[in-house]
């Protein structure tokens, strides 16, 4: 099963210049096939002008909704590059609208293809993907003494501490990962040969940085 939940950071948009041709991609996250239509629709509108308004956007966990429109380019070679480029990128409820403003010299089947591909790539580099994990808010109470290593071994494996509180003891925050819970405590009861405590205060979904190394 799909572990990750990969989306855009943002709305955001990025252009192209390619033998006097502009390609302006619009990207938008989205969660129905409506706001899919709204979003094309706003930008139809807003570039009336425009020659072609190919799109591709992908939704649900499973990716089970997915559409792509060459809108008057040549079959295959605006709408498919686009999909293909989410596909790759694993990204979900997500579109992608690519507006051509046509500048009067044929780029060919395989200049469109790369265009609308850089177009979207591209757009997707600039902005940014994020993961949506579910993460599990803990709360480790330990003494003052060890504040400092606990403190340093949470840095080193890239944990955030969300909160600290002091009293008689320490009681730290941190958002794991909810299927990294038992891992992340077993490792930490080692450290401390089990003189820490844990609490598990609700889980909530968060919006961490990925980079695709694919």
């Amino acid at each position: 099963m799909e572990t990750k939940f990969i989306t855009i950071t943002q709305n955001d948009q990025h252009e192209l210049d390619i033998k006097k041709s502009r390609f302006i991609a619009n990207g938008f996250r989205i969660k129905t096939e409506q706001e899919a239509t709204k979003f094309i629709a706003e930008i139809k509108s807003l570039h009336h002008k425009a020659n072609h308004h190919c799109f591709a956007y992908m939704l649900g966990v499973d990716d089970h909704i997915q559409r792509a429109s060459d809108d008057g380019e040549p079959s295959g070679t605006a709408g498919v590059p686009i999909l293909e480029v989410l596909q790759k990128n694993h990204v979900h409820n997500t579109l992608v609208v690519v507006t051509r403003y046509f500048g009067g010299i044929k780029l060919g089947a395989g200049g469109l293809i790369r265009a609308y591909s850089n177009a979207t790539s591209q757009l997707l580099e600039q902005t940014g993907l994020v993961n949506r994990v579910e993460q599990t808010l803990l709360h480790l109470t330990i003494t003052y003494a060890q504040l400092d290593q606990l403190t340093h071994w949470l840095k080193t494996h890239a944990y955030q501490i969300q909160d600290t509180k002091y009293t008689d003891q320490v009681v730290v925050a941190v958002a794991v990962t909810t299927h990294d819970v038992d891992s992340f405590q077993e490792a930490l009861k080692n450290l401390f040969r089990g003189q820490i405590a844990f609490q598990p205060q609700g889980t909530q979904y968060n919006e961490i940085p990925f980079k695709n190394d694919d």
